[in-house]
């Protein structure tokens, strides 16, 4: 169980994991020790998994294009939701996968270079594995805020097509 410290301190790496130890034993109080030491036995017990930034690919100008995938799955003895989670993170395409509750079983997150690269991934290789019962695909139009970090402000003027007579 974390104590209200580490939860703290944990917000403020997960909010900028650029923050040096001595930056945030002044944001919480700790010593930079006590720090330097949760830090990597976090990073030991994989409680840290990976430090990385969060890129807005729109505005550098890289096309890509995400997907979510509902995906329903035939439920086999001894081949549980997390064999098939973790058969199918071993696909490169799949960004994340998740167990969920309600009308489907598991949701993806893919990303490919077109809608017919995800089209034809959902088509050729998702959706022909064994114990794949139905997919549904939802394709990400623009990101407003992802992992809690806004990606458009609200004073940006939103871009539309002139429609004319």
């Amino acid at each position: 169980m974390l104590s209200d410290h580490d939860h703290r301190l944990l917000k403020l790496i997960q909010q900028d994991c650029r923050l040096t130890p001595e930056e945030l034993a002044i944001q919480t109080g700790l010593t930079v020790e006590n720090i330097t030491h949760k830090i990597r036995e976090w990073e030991d017990q994989n409680v840290i998994v990976q430090y990385r930034p969060l890129i807005n690919w729109e505005r550098a100008g890289h096309e890509s294009v995400s997907a979510l995938i509902d995906v329903k799955v035939l439920p086999q003895r001894g081949y549980g939701f997390d064999k098939i989670a973790r058969r199918l993170q071993k696909f490169p395409e799949i960004k994340a996968v998740y167990l969920m509750s309600g009308g489907y079983d598991l949701s993806l997150l893919i990303e490919g270079r077109t809608m017919q690269e995800v089209a034809l991934f959902v088509a050729e290789k998702l959706a022909p594995l064994e114990h794949i019962q139905s997919t549904t695909t939802h394709f990400v139009l623009r990101r407003y805020k992802q992992d809690g970090i806004e990606l458009i402000s609200g004073d940006e003027a939103p871009q539309r097509l002139m429609i004319s007579p």
